[in-house]
């Protein structure tokens, strides 16, 4: 038994460079960005279930958003961890200067959670009486259809909550595509479940739905949500740099930049110490499908966040190959 214990641990060390022993003893306090929305709430849950339980961390999540958090993170090294960065909304130019001058860096050239994508989209019931609605031309021309709820006389598009970074993407392509004077309104939701509230009593009641959202999220296949052609080509990198800043003095048409997702860490978190952990938030990944059956287990059960990181430890396997032997040896007893 010693002897097998003792293979164990020199595989642990020789594959992850350290063990659960050196865990308990150098972890610490760590902090990572809190933040709202459902993939990005189950993976800061879940990271923090096993750092706190495997790694014998002390985890707080401080509650953020794209673009206050990575600024916080950039500006004063605090919080240590975003788990799901979306660098094109934190504003692409502004990424890769803090990864150039060292200000940042990236847990690993890979998505954290797969299937990411983003878009306008539309509830598929318009699509029974008008099939054409498949495009956004032909979105922007019928504001008729989509009633805004405080304003029937205006089409209503539903964007992100205030101080997220594709609300500000957002309202720079409503200029872009000159929606107001083409008789739209943005609805502004206060979160993201007020943003999923639009979606969700918009279908039970038959009526139709305009919108932002991005993937993987549960509503996207529980709802069958279509996203749109925009019809144009990418505007380019310069364009698509101002549109992700809510000072844009002249946004042009663009559709949507291709969207990726990377897990980040402040300079100071990245040098000093925390090889394990840095290793584990490099490794760890859940695929697209994963993520969207743990929406559907959060939306279906009415479940927080952090019970849904429990739900996934106790039936999935995947997270066993992040991390040593040992480290799973305190999750599952």
């Amino acid at each position: 038994m010693n002897r097998t214990l003792t293979t164990i641990a020199a595989v642990a060390v020789a594959t992850f460079g350290f063990t659960n022993t050196a865990s308990a003893q150098e972890c610490g306090d760590i902090s990572m960005a809190g933040l709202g929305w459902g993939s990005a709430s189950i993976l800061g849950e879940i990271d923090k279930l096993i750092l706190e339980e495997g790694f014998n961390c002390n985890v707080t999540l401080i509650p953020g958003g794209t673009v206050p958090s990575f600024t916080s993170m950039v500006e004063q090294n605090e919080p240590d961890v975003m788990g799901e960065l979306w660098p094109n909304a934190a504003g692409i130019d502004t990424y890769n200067a803090a990864l150039a001058e060292g200000r940042m860096s990236e847990a690993a050239d890979q998505s954290p959670i797969g299937g990411v994508a983003e878009g306008w989209y539309v509830l598929p019931n318009i699509l029974e009486a008008h099939p054409e609605l498949t495009t956004l031309e032909a979105v922007l021309a019928r504001p008729d259809l989509f009633p805004h709820p405080d304003d029937a006389s205006k089409g209503g598009f539903v964007t992100c909550p205030p101080g997220s970074g594709c609300q500000i993407s957002n309202a720079n392509l409503f200029v872009a595509y000159d929606m107001e004077a083409k008789g739209w309104k943005m609805v502004d939701p206060g979160s993201y479940a007020a943003e999923d509230a639009t979606i969700s009593s918009a279908y039970d009641r038959g009526e139709a739905w305009f919108g932002y959202y991005s993937a993987p999220t549960a509503f996207i296949g529980k709802y069958d949500l279509r996203i749109l052609d925009w019809g144009v080509e990418f505007g380019g990198q310069e364009n698509w740099n101002c549109i992700t800043k809510p000072d844009c003095p002249n946004p042009q048409p663009s559709s949507w930049t291709s969207s990726f997702v990377r897990t980040v860490f402040t300079e100071k978190f990245a040098t000093n110490g925390h090889p394990d952990v840095r290793a584990y938030l490099g490794t760890r990944v859940i695929p697209g499908p994963v993520m969207n059956e743990l929406l559907l287990f959060m939306d279906d059960n009415q479940a927080s966040p952090d019970e849904v990181a429990e739900h996934f430890i106790a039936n999935y396997d995947m997270w066993k190959e992040w991390v040593s032997a040992a480290v799973a040896d305190e999750l599952v007893d």
